[in-house]
């Protein structure tokens, strides 16, 4: 529409009347915090700008413009778009239809973004009859102007032929295929506040439901239709206000419409909703912990609803009730409690409704009135319940069960039972914190650990955990790593050691559940040492047969060290996707591996000579499958030192033998690449004459083929050649590793060749998490256990290139590298050197290469 036209002076109007109501609207907003109002108002707003367009126009009288969806609802939140229908009472003629082109552009000149249809009544019914989408929207409309009758009409025409049962059904397998996209949890890192399960969408789709089979359109409906009680009406509101009022200042906050509570946004929207820090945890994780206490109350007010409602719609057959014991009952494949009153008469019911669902095969799930009941009767968990012996007994037959173990403990913590039996666990229910790995909530984490452990115990899932499965099975008493699962990380967001906490908080648990001094002793040194493992098998040399010793003294017995195995593999697969891999298995498993040998000879550790003759035996076994000579080994081994021998297996000497033994001193580069037996990527030798910044340009090479480095043995042979190796892995999923080799064994040797100066790798972008939430790297260096050598630690937020930028800093301060481990946690790093040479010997030389190093990790 141009400046010109005969439609200006209404449009100018129309977009001032938008402009200053919006504007008004938000300061209010700003005023009274009413998100309710807001929806409201600006409803009002549109309502009177629509209004005032149909008037100019002259619309005939007989028409009617209906506002859908959640604009006829009421609620049109400050991003959202308007679904409008113009309904009419015939076809248009070709005047009528230049009339409605005209007002559709007029909205649009206005600055509306609106969805629109032009339908008569025949025609929206006939296509609502196929799309339960196009139902759902007519469900919720509302007369803005034009002909009453013609909207009383089209309203009674809708109802007369919605199919209430197959609207039910629908909208129920609508919304179980949405909570699949969301991959069924409303603990997602960035949820979508709307559509993820717990969201704003789970309650509006009850309320179309009762609207549909005439229940009403409110909370307070349903509570009089019996659907609710008083108290559930109370939380449906308050958290639908909590929603309501997120999903408003997202909207404000980034002036467009997005639903997801990305890391971009959490922090300004805590601190616009209210949130303050506090020394434990950041405004935007108090948020989140609001957000997904929230969701958990949606999730579950949303399976009773959908319970009452099926069973007021599609009523079955009479069964009769088979009983259970005097508490409890089977309805169906439902448990069902005999009177709503059960957990008052009997408090300890409550834990043994749980138990049933365990012990009884059949049973599928819990009827609404024992959900309900059970959610009710929570609250009247006590010190006097905690301290009940039987409450105990109960409690810990929970872990002994041979089936529903990780069901029935995530059903007690949808109904907060567990998080009031242990008031600690309840402290981090919803608690998430941003430390660049964890993607789950506390809570959901311990969940995904007990989830993994129990899998050990299952054979459909042998195949994936072979050497937990076999191990778990000859374990004396394994409910006992459940009850160490269920504390390991209950001491998170308390401030200082979560694993010291979280043992003193098992100590006492396992006191008052009188569990023998055994048992006891275990579970509080599993949660007090359950990351010891990973740290040694990722951070610290284990060629090095000290390491395996001081490690094997902290275990004490092959039980201690089996459980902490099982229960640290369980604990890094439960963290993130991102952080397992078939890399970190090996690392574990052959630690565990080293340390069970270690601790059948007594603990006493091996001659160094004996470990060498033994993995050269080995080594030369390997090579005789090649039809090689027996003394095919001699050239390159003279070269070799005892440090060498110690740090690679008896199948890399092997290799790396056949690949050298005819050219150990000629100067042409040799690159040899080979798939790793574990899966987990590539394994690379690269044997040259020594020289400067060797380490740099390999890594920068690595790094622009799109591969990160898991680890690196660097060492040099007594006639002055590097021979170094590196496992490295695809980040990026192309799935072409065995593509990949002749393109590194070539491109890389023809680069050592022409001396190639290192090239930085091609940068990428920094993770929203590491954007958002800064890490703030620390790096140290102390002596190692004989003094000669020093060991690098650097932790800090992972970005592209970061080891190239670790390597060239090393460089330029003069550092030899001879080891390095790369641990890759989610978005965080944790990387250990072994190094030399420069001025580490001096501290003032440490504290510089460390000040060097902070500041160039600062992302």
């Amino acid at each position: 529409m141009t400046a010109t036209s005969p439609d200006s002076a209404l449009i100018h109007s129309c977009k001032t009347t938008l402009r200053e109501g919006q504007e008004a609207i938000c300061a209010r907003y700003r005023e009274d915090h009413d998100s309710r109002r807001l929806l409201q108002r600006r409803c009002r707003l549109v309502d009177r700008v629509l209004s005032e367009l149909w008037r100019e126009l002259a619309f005939p009288p007989e028409l009617t413009l209906v506002a859908v969806g959640g604009y006829g609802r009421g609620e049109l939140y400050p991003a959202s778009d308007i679904d409008l229908l113009l309904l009419l009472p015939s076809p248009p003629d070709m005047a009528l239809q230049q009339s409605l082109e005209r007002l559709i552009g007029l909205f649009w000149d206005i600055g509306l973004e609106v969805g629109h249809s032009v339908r008569t009544i025949d025609e929206c019914l006939t296509e609502a009859a196929g799309d339960i989408t196009v139902q759902t929207a007519l469900i919720e409309t509302r007369r803005i102007c034009g002909d009453e009758a013609l909207f009383s009409r089209f309203r009674a025409g809708l109802k007369e032929r919605l199919d209430v049962i197959a609207f039910f059904r629908a909208k129920r397998l609508e919304q179980e295929e949405r909570h699949q996209r969301y991959q069924e949890t409303p603990y997602s890192l960035e949820p979508n506040c709307k559509e993820s399960p717990g969201g704003l969408r789970d309650l509006q789709m009850i309320l179309w439901i009762a609207q549909a089979a005439g229940y009403g359109a409110h909370w307070r409906d349903l509570k009089e239709h019996g659907f609710i009680t008083a108290n559930e009406e109370r939380r449906l509101e308050r958290c639908e206000g909590f929603l309501r009022r997120l999903r408003v200042q997202l909207h404000i906050d980034l002036g467009r419409r997005d639903d997801r509570v990305l890391f971009d946004y959490q922090s300004q929207l805590a601190s616009h909703l209210g949130y303050e820090a506090a020394s434990t945890r950041q405004a935007s994780e108090a948020l989140m912990k609001d957000y997904y206490r929230t969701a958990k109350n949606v999730t579950q007010l949303n399976a009773i609803l959908l319970l009452n409602l099926a069973a007021a719609l599609l009523p079955t057959p009479h069964l009769t009730p088979k009983p259970i014991n005097a508490r409890f009952r089977a309805s169906g494949d439902l448990l069902d409690v005999v009177s709503e009153s059960v957990f008052q008469e009997t408090p300890s019911a409550i834990l043994e409704s749980f138990l049933l669902m365990q012990q009884h095969a059949e049973l599928q799930g819990m009827t609404a009135r024992t959900l309900r009941a059970l959610w009710r009767a929570a609250a009247d968990i006590d010190d006097d319940f905690r301290r009940d012996p039987g409450n105990h007994a109960l409690f810990l037959q929970l872990f002994q069960q041979p089936r529903g173990l990780v069901h029935e403990f995530r059903r007690m913590n949808q109904l907060s039972v567990l998080g009031r039996y242990l008031p600690n666990f309840g402290r981090i229910v919803g608690q998430m914190q941003h430390d660049l790995f964890h993607v789950y909530t506390v809570d959901q984490h311990i969940m995904q650990v007990m989830r993994n452990l129990r899998r050990f115990t299952m054979h459909e899932f042998a195949h994936e955990y072979p050497v937990c499965s076999r191990l778990i099975s000859d374990f004396e008493r394994p409910w006992l790593l459940y009850v160490a699962a269920l504390f390991h990380d209950i001491g998170k967001g308390r401030g200082g050691d979560h694993s010291e906490l979280g043992a003193v908080d098992a100590r006492e648990f396992c006191e008052q559940h009188q569990m023998n001094a055994a048992d006891s002793e275990l579970v509080v040194w599993i949660v007090r040492q359950h990351l010891v493992m990973s740290h040694v098998a990722q951070k610290q040399d284990t060629s090095d047969p000290e390491t395996i010793a001081r490690f094997a003294a902290i275990v004490g017995d092959e039980r201690h060290l089996t459980a902490l195995y099982l229960f640290t593999v369980a604990d890094i697969r439960g963290t993130s996707p991102k952080v397992w891999n078939a890399w970190k298995g090996q690392l574990l498993e052959e630690l565990f591996s080293a340390t069970r040998k270690l601790l059948a000879t007594g603990g006493e550790i091996p001659a160094t000579q004996g470990i060498i003759e033994e993995r050269q035996q080995e080594a030369r076994r390997l090579l005789r499958y090649f039809a090689l000579s027996e003394t095919v080994h001699e050239r390159l081994w003279k070269q070799l030192d005892t440090v060498y021998f110690l740090r690679h297996s008896a199948d890399e000497i092997a290799w790396h033998t056949r690949a050298l033994h005819y050219r150990t001193d000629k100067d042409q580069p040799v690159v040899k690449a080979r798939l790793c037996a574990q899966g987990v990527g590539l394994e690379v030798m690269v044997y040259t004459t020594d020289q400067p910044d060797l380490f740099t340009r390999l890594v920068a090479f690595f790094g622009r083929a799109g591969y990160t480095i898991l680890d690196a043995k660097i060492h040099t042979t007594r006639h002055g050649y590097a021979l170094d190796s590196f496992v490295l892995q695809d980040l990026s999923g192309r799935g072409e590793d065995r593509e990949m080799i002749n393109y590194i064994e070539h491109e890389l040797a023809t680069r050592l060749v022409k001396q190639t100066p290192p090239e930085a790798p091609s940068g990428g972008r920094l993770s929203r998490q590491v954007k958002h939430f800064p890490f703030e790297p620390t790096v140290t260096i102390k002596p190692d256990e004989k003094g000669a050598r020093y060991i690098l630690f650097i932790g800090a937020a992972d970005r592209p290139g970061l080891l190239y930028t670790v390597a060239t800093t090393l460089a330029e301060h003069g550092a030899k590298l001879h080891t390095a481990k790369i641990s890759t946690l989610g978005e965080r790093i944790e990387d250990t050197f072994l190094v030399s040479g420069g001025s580490l010997g001096e501290s003032a030389g440490r504290i510089r290469l460390e000040t060097a190093l902070i500041e160039q990790l600062r992302v």
